[in-house]
């Protein structure tokens, strides 16, 4: 009548034995489904050493249902070992290292390239636009590239502003009217504009921030068809960059 609960309380001990090994305070498990060969081992270890304090025969028995209680309690545990938040029973990848973000089946998650966003292009503030035409003083001797005396009085009076440090360069555009053949306008248009960076240049413009374009007859700003028109897109414009 004494045999069953003599025999029960080396297992009950050892299951509570195993229990608080296998588990910490804050839930997780040292020992769960993938070591339970060792608690299998310790199972046995303590259920035979328990057995023995009854009896000698008690031992072998002890031993063998430690074996069994032990692998069984431990295979019950669901841990953590991996520390990656998913429990061993649910890991699919249970050497995840530390500090990974895993997914739900405790498997790292892709990692993508970071996407950098390209720097914005920088805007370049607009060119301040000066434009001197025949409509006010005459700015070259008839079918000439010399610049009248009206024509270097006004630069002279730009001087100021075209000299400025915060002026980083400026391109000087030549056009005429539409008299004459387009290709003579083109030439004439390019002398007078290399005409004025000469002048330029010699009262103190630095040379390597002044350019000339000559653009001919190809972008009138009037009606060629009259004296004022034509007089109008006999022009020089000075397009300054800062």
């Amino acid at each position: 009548m004494n045999l069953l609960p003599r025999a029960v309380f080396p297992v009950l001990l050892l299951g509570g034995l195993l229990t608080g090994c296998a588990t910490h305070s804050d839930g997780t498990a040292p020992l769960n489904q993938r070591t339970w060969p060792l608690c299998s081992l310790l199972g046995g270890l303590a259920g035979g050493g328990l057995g023995a304090i009854e009896s000698g025969s008690w031992a072998a028995g002890g031993a063998a249902l430690g074996l069994i209680g032990g692998g069984l309690i431990c295979y019950a545990q669901d841990g953590d070992e991996d520390g990656d938040g998913v429990f061993d029973r649910r890991d699919r990848c249970p050497d995840t290292p530390s500090n990974t973000a895993v997914d739900n089946r405790g498997c790292p998650m892709p990692e993508y390239p970071a996407v950098v966003k390209a720097p914005e292009p920088e805007v370049a503030a607009p060119a301040e636009v000066i434009t001197l035409s025949d409509q006010g003083n005459v700015l070259f001797a008839f079918d000439s590239a010399e610049l009248t005396a009206e024509a270097r009085s006004q630069l002279q009076g730009l001087m100021a502003k075209l000299a400025n440090a915060d002026v980083v360069s400026i391109k000087v555009l030549g056009h005429t009217d539409s008299q004459g053949s387009d290709a003579y306008n083109q030439k004439l248009s390019e002398r007078r504009a290399s005409s004025v960076v000469a002048f330029l240049v010699g009262q103190g413009v630095a040379s390597e921030k002044i350019s000339s374009q000559g653009l001919g007859e190809s972008q009138p700003v009037a009606d060629n068809d009259s004296e004022q028109g034509r007089a109008t897109n006999r022009r020089v414009e000075l397009h300054l960059q800062r």
